[in-house]
């Protein structure tokens, strides 16, 4: 079996999970998302855009419904012992096989938590399942639980993130040299990448993002390169991905001589930066931190130019994104703990001059002070 962690590791976040699953009163879970599986079992693979779904029990036991396709992927990545196939046919249900299999579980009239807020569940699938098991037992969104326990790391998943980290960095070595007049983002997307993957990585949960000129204000990546001219600003988000899990960091580099209000804009991101580091520790929240990035920001003038995000926690995570659910949102009243793995960042667009400037890293939560795992500051860049 191709596992990253040992078994003492599976057999602790096993433990967490019915743990939690008891105090939910759920006889069981329904897992749809691809990184709960693969964090409680180390099933790895991206064939959850078809129906498939782990059941674990509140006894631990569990039993994999996945296709035939996914059959010897989840036998070589996983330690999960029970495996079932539906089959591919056409105008296939396979939420009736599940049902079957519930039954078989002898979990007629129980309560069972389900993952609905995942990609690794259609819309379509969703309401297969809830006409499947209307009248089976009592179905409860238990779509965050997973994630949740998922928020804190163990140290062994933080030597994965250090590893993602160091290649986030590798990957900005890999860069800079490229940015300047004339240059191709293709060129310097390619080196992004290329760092990533030839230092032992894997690919990103989402695209990278590149973009010049105009497109330095995008936060998406989107299909089309152009070459820096000799005045120009370039923003770029990407990640080290290391055994899945993430470590991205963000940048806006100025080609030529930058504006006065890049600079502007530079030293509000940079202030608000250093400012939720202050507050990225035990003791606040993921709103507190969110607060303190608008406050800087509106206080100079800018609250119609920034986000109404500040980051969002980080792990292992499988396309199409890497953002894990708990964000640095208005409101968020998730603690901040210790081992903590969180991207922070400061995006302001400003669209009225066509200003772009961000910041952002990942770091590392203590009982104190936070940990910055890049061993790159925060300085503006300009070429």
């Amino acid at each position: 079996m191709a596992l990253h962690f040992d078994s003492e590791e599976y057999a602790n976040r096993l433990q967490r999970l019915t743990s939690r699953m008891r105090e939910e009163k759920l006889d069981a879970m329904l897992l749809f998302a691809q990184e709960s599986m693969y964090w409680l079992t180390g099933y790895d693979t991206f064939g959850y855009f078809f129906f498939q779904t782990l059941v674990v029990k509140a006894d631990g036991s569990m039993v994999l419904l996945t296709r035939s396709a996914d059959l010897r992927q989840a036998r070589h990545t996983s330690n999960i012992e029970k495996i079932e196939v539906w089959i591919d046919r056409v105008n296939a249900d396979p939420t009736m096989d599940l049902k079957n299999l519930l039954s078989d579980l002898d979990l007629l009239g129980c309560r069972i938590g389900v993952e609905y807020d995942t990609h690794g569940l259609t819309g379509r699938n969703a309401r297969l399942l809830d006409n499947q098991l209307q009248s089976f037992g009592e179905i409860v969104d238990a779509s965050t639980l997973v994630s949740r326990l998922r928020l804190i790391k163990s140290p062994a998943e933080i030597a994965y993130v250090e590893r993602a980290a160091a290649l986030s960095d590798d990957a900005l070595d890999a860069a800079l040299p490229l940015i300047a007049a004339g240059a191709d983002e293709a060129v310097i997307l390619a080196a992004l990448q290329n760092a990533v993957l030839a230092g032992g990585g894997d690919y990103a949960a989402n695209e990278f993002v590149i973009g010049s000129g105009a497109d330095a204000l995008l936060c998406r990546s989107k299909s089309g390169r152009r070459r820096l001219d000799a005045t120009d600003q370039l923003t770029i988000e990407w990640s080290g991905v290391s055994a899945r899990y993430h470590a991205p960091m963000m940048r806006t580099a100025l080609i030529g001589e930058p504006s006065s209000r890049h600079r502007e804009l530079y030293s509000a991101c940079r202030e608000a930066m250093q400012a939720m580091e202050m507050v990225l520790r035990p003791g606040h929240t993921f709103g507190t931190v969110f607060e303190t990035f608008a406050r800087i920001v509106d206080e100079r003038g800018l609250a119609r130019h920034r986000l109404n995000t500040c980051g969002y926690s980080v792990g292992a995570r499988f396309a199409p994104s890497w953002m894990d659910p708990q964000m640095f949102l208005m409101g968020n009243p998730q603690e901040i703990e210790p081992n903590m793995s969180l991207f922070l960042h400061t995006i302001v667009l400003d669209s009225e001059s066509a200003t772009a400037m961000t910041l952002g890293q990942t770091y590392l939560t203590t009982t104190d002070t936070p940990k910055a795992l890049s061993r790159y500051g925060l300085d503006f860049i300009e070429v």
